[in-house]
């Protein structure tokens, strides 16, 4: 039997072994994907030398497709592996536009496997003689311990000196056998040791169920009891959304399935889970009686199910009953944490909570108005419901952004988020929607902790690594927010579904790729614009036209006028555009809204029209106001026609600067 050398890589506090699929940080050992790993192990062995995006991925990913952001996903979770933000040590470069350098100096190693060092005693004691067993030191390798002089024991029925042949062949097999058994179990138990490591270590990257708990049908189709169906499918994903075994869909994407006939596989294979949860709720009077399913998707199998009859003033039962069924039935391991989360909620009142259950629905029908009366009379009634008072922040700052509602609609979500939080500090909803708004409010230095707080809680939650992806775009860290969207997308492919898919792939200049991470826009006003906009820098002016025009005739909130204005100058109007875009600017001053983003393409829709002044001025606004991308400002060519004037390059250091502060404390 040959056992080879090991070989592996040391660079800093860790150990690369190849062979052996791991890395190790002293004695602890860490979790990569396989392909992460692989990645791993091409730069640590090209170390110094840039490897290009291409080389990269024909030897990692060959024969497989797959998009840059793949790799860059893989290479933000090797920096997190390491530790780099934390250890302050750079192993990986970007190099912009070209590809990756692994930095940090590396030491080729080669040994015996410890498993082939077994220790013995130095003697094996004998009445009548003593056959002495060598000690091997630690440099020996396997192929001399296995050629080395036999080892011998007495045999008891020959003289001593006198063994025969047969019987030092049987010895030396004996032996042999021995040492070979000796070193399975000593590769078991290491094999078992860095198991129970990794299990100890916490969560990786390996990916949670995916589930999608539906809208509940009304079989009594009564119109005043519609919004149980939606509102109790959201109270129980909301309620599992601090398991991270699991990936559950966002309500944004099931409400597409309200009081519609449910084909499982269908419906499976469009929401790309393995698992659903279905049912019907029929109310009869003050009973109320839930019945649901839990099916396994690819087999049609019912996993679990039952039902819940109880008075209507009980309804918080029903999203404790249900999150507990599934965690059970898909025997997801909680860690403690978790488990106390998913636990029965402390009472709240009836009545709170029944108009809290009627705010949500609103809010997912987009009737924000509405919603915070709702929400507004729950937290009057019962003012200690955490999950009422972020959903009435959420419905504050959607009436601020898309219904003109003011500076004093983000006063007041602000403090509804706060009060949230200090009622209960981890509630993921509160913590992401706040986060949403100072971003959206100039404040992208004050999200971020936020956000990485949530990934703490649950660092499979997709509107977190999403959120976080939102952030860094604002900062101009424009690879890392890519991939924080991409591994958004991967835990969930719905997130944000009915916004603009990946944002950054515009201010890469990769207008094909952010065009085809759009979903189909359907009658949004909002996606229509975005394909109108993609459209736009691919100069397809007929078809950003045409969808420029629909979004607006659909709903004219901010971002379709100025989809409007871009329209207005693609079919030779200017003055109309132009009037728009003073309309829109002046409505945003007197009202103290438009998160700094809308207000950079307002200052591109008038660098568009060429109107120079008017550009300036929003593009400074826009970068006072926290929108800071810096790679983007200084490429973008809407930008070409205000980019001569000594103001711009003062706008453009200024929005370097703060990129730069960024990049110093959060990377």
């Amino acid at each position: 039997m040959v056992l080879k050398l090991r070989h592996f890589y040391e660079f800093g506090p860790f150990r690369l072994e190849p062979d052996e699929h791991l890395l190790r940080n002293g004695d602890q050992s860490l979790a990569l994907a396989p392909k992460y790993f692989d990645l791993l192990v091409f730069l640590v062995q090209n170390s110094g030398r840039l490897l290009t995006k291409d080389q990269i991925m024909q030897t990692v990913w060959s024969g497989n497709f797959v998009e840059e952001a793949n790799l860059t996903v893989a290479i933000s979770a090797i920096r997190k592996t390491l530790a780099e933000k934390e250890s302050g040590v750079q192993y990986i470069e970007t190099v912009p536009k070209k590809g990756y350098r692994f930095t940090a100096g590396v030491r080729e190693v080669e040994e015996a496997p410890a498993a082939a060092l077994p220790k013995l005693d130095a003697s094996v004691s004998s009445s009548s003689d003593q056959s002495t067993v060598p000690v091997m030191p630690l440099a020996t390798t396997a192929i001399e311990t296995l050629t080395a002089e036999p080892v011998t024991m007495p045999e008891a029925s020959a003289p001593p000196g006198e063994m025969s042949g047969e019987h030092r062949d049987a010895s030396r097999y004996k032996s042999v056998t021995a040492m070979v058994l000796m070193l399975i179990m000593v590769a078991v138990l290491i094999g078992v040791a860095i198991r129970l490591k990794q299990a100890a270590r916490g969560p990786s990257l390996i990916q949670p169920r995916s589930l999608a708990i539906l809208p509940l049908q009304n079989l009594k189709r009564d119109a005043d009891t519609d919004f149980l169906g939606f509102s109790l499918a959201d109270a129980v994903i909301t309620k599992l959304d601090y398991v991270s075994a699991l990936s559950v869909r966002p309500s944004t994407a099931v409400q597409q399935y309200r009081n519609e006939p449910i084909d499982i596989q269908k419906v499976g294979m469009a929401l790309n889970v393995d698992t659903i949860l279905t049912g019907s709720f029929l109310r009869d009077g003050d009973d109320l009686r839930i019945t649901y399913q839990l099916i396994d998707v690819k087999t049609s199998r019912i996993l679990g199910g039952g039902s819940i009859d109880l008075k209507y003033d009980k309804l918080l039962r029903v999203q404790d009953s249900v999150a507990q069924q599934i965690v059970q039935k898909l025997q997801v391991n909680l860690s403690a944490p978790e488990a106390e989360r998913v636990k029965a909620q402390a009472r709240i009142d009836p009545l709170a909570y029944e108009y809290y259950l009627r705010g949500v629905d609103l809010h997912g029908q987009h009737s924000f108005p509405l919603a915070i009366k709702m929400l507004e009379k729950s937290t009057e009634i019962d003012p200690n419901y955490a999950s009422a008072w972020a959903y009435l922040g959420a419905s504050y700052t959607s009436d601020a952004a898309f219904e003109f509602g003011g500076r004093e609609q983000y006063r007041r979500a602000q403090a509804a988020y706060e009060r949230a939080l200090a009622i209960q500090s981890s509630e993921l909803d509160a913590q992401i929607f706040l986060a949403n708004l100072l971003i959206d409010t100039g404040r992208v230095e004050q999200a971020v902790p936020l956000v990485l707080d949530a990934l703490k809680i649950n660092p499979n939650y997709a509107p977190a690594h999403w959120e976080l992806g939102y952030a860094y775009r604002f900062a101009g860290m424009l690879e890392e927010s890519l991939a924080e969207c991409q591994r958004a997308r991967e835990l969930d492919p719905f997130v944000k579904a009915n916004g603009s898919v990946l944002n950054t792939y515009l201010y890469l200049g990769q207008y094909e790729k952010f065009l085809g991470s759009l979903p189909a826009p359907g009658e949004s006003s909002f996606l229509l614009f975005y394909r109108g906009f993609g459209e736009f820098y691919e100069r397809q002016m007929d078809r950003a036209s045409k969808d420029f025009e629909r979004a607006y005739q659909l709903e004219p909130t901010l971002y379709t006028q100025i989809g409007k204005a871009f329209n207005e100058a693609i079919v030779h109007r200017p003055a109309n555009g132009l009037a728009i875009l003073r309309a829109a600017e002046s409505r945003i001053k007197d009202r103290g809204v438009g998160d700094p983003e809308a207000l950079y393409k307002i200052a591109q829709a008038y660098a568009f029209l060429q109107d120079k002044a008017s550009a300036l001025r929003m593009l400074r606004s826009s970068v006072e106001s926290g929108f800071f991308s810096y790679p983007y400002l200084a490429a973008d060519p809407l930008l070409n026609g205000v980019r001569a004037d000594p103001e711009f390059g003062q706008i453009l250091e200024a929005a370097h600067q703060r990129h730069q502060a960024f990049k110093s404390k959060f990377f």
